[in-house]
């Protein structure tokens, strides 16, 4: 890796980390639930872009396996807290209609 694409990959990880922080920000001041939950869900994927920049950083791209594994399970705890909180319970079946 040449030594101008490692200050961009540096710049980006960067940048990524202060979105992060904003993130953070969000969920500690969301005035509701769902503003909340999607500081959580944007955190996550923010954290799926920094791995897969760190990976590269560090010059091992096989970590972006990872990356795409805590993106499925941000998206299913995503769906799941959704679920829950619109039925209050997780074992209402898809075809169900909410009360």
């Amino acid at each position: 890796m040449s030594v101008a694409l490692g200050y961009i990959f540096l710049s980006v990880a960067f940048l990524i980390i202060v979105s992060m922080v904003m993130m953070l920000a969000r969920l500690i001041g969301g005035p509701t639930l769902y503003d909340r939950l999607l500081a959580v869900n944007s955190f996550g994927t923010k954290t799926v872009l920094f791995l897969c920049v760190f990976c590269f950083i560090i010059d091992r791209p096989d970590g972006v396996d990872i990356a795409l594994l805590y993106a499925l399970m941000n998206f299913i705890a995503t769906i799941a807290v959704l679920k829950f909180f619109n039925y209050k319970a997780l074992n209402v079946g898809l075809l169900a209609r909410p009360d």
